[in-house]
Parts: structure tokens; sequence; C-alpha cells
């Protein structure tokens, strides 16, 4: 028996999906380094739409949080939130049916808040099995402690915590294909 940790396997852009979490007009204001927050889902965004990997965008009772914000609604030619009432989108069900139709297994999580929805998201896509790689710079909370609470608990979970641009590159593997130039510009600072 190896005393080596096991390791997840490297994200692969035929396994994985992009989950934006409930990143809408009313946080906007409440969220610490909100700009940061929407800055980097923009890029995971357009990332995944590049390498067709898919992008499942969910909504935490929008009649009363609004709708996504505006710059990443506008990343989508048909924009099809998945509005959901629980806080993890694990627990609705019209999220696991989205989710189970792309036949992925790896997640990609972004979103907000931390220690709320994306946590608790995380929390039940792990117990589900799945491979979940969060994306630090790509979540926020209303407090820089809640914030880190919920990435802690979340690495505690097994959850990968990575940046945008280091899940970026895990995807792509290798410089100078095609694909890395395509998005190329989103991988600069």
């Amino acid at each position: 028996m190896s005393d080596r940790p096991s390791l997840p396997d490297r994200l692969d852009r035929k396994r994985s999906v992009l989950v934006v979490v409930d990143l809408q007009e009313r946080f906007r204001d409440l969220i610490r380094g909100f700009a940061e927050v929407l800055d980097a889902t923009d890029r995971l965004v357009r990332f995944s739409q590049q390498l067709e990997i898919p992008v499942l965008v969910t909504e935490q009772y929008p009649r009363g949080l609004g709708v996504t914000v505006t710059e990443i609604r506008s990343l989508f030619r048909q924009f099809a939130p998945l509005e959901k009432l629980h806080f993890s989108c694990g627990l609705d069900d019209g999220f696991r049916r989205a989710l189970a139709a792309t036949g992925r297994d790896q997640v990609l999580l972004c979103g907000i808040e931390a220690h709320v929805c994306v946590y608790q998201t995380a929390f039940d896509l792990r117990r589900d099995g799945r491979q979940v790689a969060l994306a630090a710079d790509a979540v926020g909370s209303c407090t820089t402690a809640d914030r880190a609470a919920g990435v802690d608990r979340m690495r505690d979970l097994g959850v990968q915590v990575m940046g945008s641009r280091m899940i970026m590159f895990e995807i792509l593997a290798k410089a100078g294909t095609p694909d890395f130039k395509a998005v190329a510009p989103l991988l600069r600072n």
C-alpha cells in the first residue's frame, strides 16, 4: 500500500462543466471584491464557450435577488438560467437534470456566496462523487471572513481550490495548439 495521497484526475475539457452560482444584481454592491469575481467569472465563461465546455448558470430566488448580472447574461446567445430556492444547486431538481444532461463529472465552480450557495453546492457535488474545482478568484461573500470560511470548508471536502487561470492552463495542458491560441488573450492579466 502506497503512502502517497491519491490525486484527483487532471481537469479535462471533455469531462468538465462550468457552474456559475447566483451572480445576481442584488449582490453587486454587497460582495467584497465583486468586480474581481465578475472579471474571473467572465473569463471562465468565455474560455468554456470557446472550448465547448457546457456552462450552467443558477439564480437564487430571482424575484427577490434580481437576475444574473448583465455582464454575464450578455455572453450567451440564448440565456436560460436555472432558478432555484435551495441554497445548494445539488438539491434542486432542475439543476440536477441539467447537470446530468451534460454527461460531465468534473465541475468547475464559481459564484456567490462562497460560504452559502457555493459551499453547499460543492458539498452535494462531492457527496455525489463528482470532482470539483473551485475558481478561488471567482467566488465571493459579503465579508472576507465568510469567504475564507467557505473556501477552507470546501478544501476540507476535497474540492480543488485553484485560480481561474490555473484551471484554464490545466485544461489546455499544452501551449501552441489552436485551442491555446484561441484563448490566449483570456490567459493574460
